[in-house]
């Protein structure tokens, strides 16, 4: 798990709960049921005609992986290439085959199983690049309806609040109801930038983060595959997919993941 997401979440929510006047001021003051039904049922209504029935779904359910912390590494992913192509050089390429099929990395794995079958360099990478492109497209449609979700809120909660205005000055006979209706009338507007800044904004602005790491150490791994299968001496290779680290982690990255 993702603790920094985790604690960020809820430190924003106690944060901005704290300011309300705590949670007895929230359920006191704080919630209307019609409010939610226009912000939020707006908001998702519309990204519901926007998106197909499974786009929506796949756009909700990948929330939860700003929870998670990536498998792989690039340092790890480094020293795991060094290894095999200290057992390529030793053995030669076929002997990559076992090792590939105790691979936990799908790509990796391919990659590796396309030079053992001694698949020409170019079309290795143009495979292995063509999905990198697919892998981007898909998690960019999830970045997109995070996106379209942080848009929308704020625009619904703008016409909750001129709904709640125009109930509010179709009868101004009674004063006293001023004050409440105008304040009922912008909790549609606080729930609109609550769902953008503190729902969507995060969920887009961490798939991102995470999508950019993995296209990152997928490049790693093409280049590394490509260095195994051209035959390259081990260090060269540690020299050339260090370049992918920065300058802390190539620092400490040691003589493990070396080439022999």
């Amino acid at each position: 798990m993702d603790i920094a997401s985790i604690i960020g979440i809820l430190l924003a929510a106690f944060l901005m709960i704290n300011g309300m006047g705590g949670f007895s001021a929230l359920t006191e003051t704080f919630i209307d049921m019609p409010s939610v039904y226009i912000t939020f049922g707006g908001a998702f209504g519309t990204i519901l005609a926007m998106n197909p029935l499974k786009g929506f779904l796949a756009g909700l359910k990948s929330y939860v992986l700003i929870f998670k912390t990536p498998k792989n590494s690039e340092t790890d992913t480094i020293k795991s290439i060094i290894e095999l192509s200290n057992l390529a050089r030793r053995e030669g390429l076929l002997a990559l085959e076992e090792s590939a099929n105790s691979l936990d990395d799908d790509f990796m794995k391919k990659g590796i199983m396309l030079i053992v079958d001694g698949t020409d360099p170019e079309l290795v990478r143009s495979i292995l690049e063509a999905e990198i492109i697919n892998v981007d497209a898909r998690h960019q449609e999830n970045i997109g309806f995070w996106k379209d979700v942080a848009s929308m809120g704020p625009a619904w909660g703008m016409i909750g609040t001129l709904i709640g205005l125009i109930l509010m000055l179709k009868d101004l006979s009674d004063p006293d109801s001023i004050g409440p209706n105008m304040a009922v009338a912008l909790i549609t507007t606080l729930y609109g930038s609550v769902l953008a800044n503190w729902v969507c904004a995060p969920a887009s602005s961490k798939l991102a983060k995470l999508n950019d790491s993995e296209i990152k150490l997928k490049e790693v791994m093409i280049e590394g595959i490509l260095s195994i299968q051209a035959g390259e001496n081990p260090r060269v290779i540690e020299e050339k997919l260090k370049a992918f680290l920065s300058p802390k982690d190539r620092a400490s990255f040691g003589e493990e993941g070396g080439g022999q």
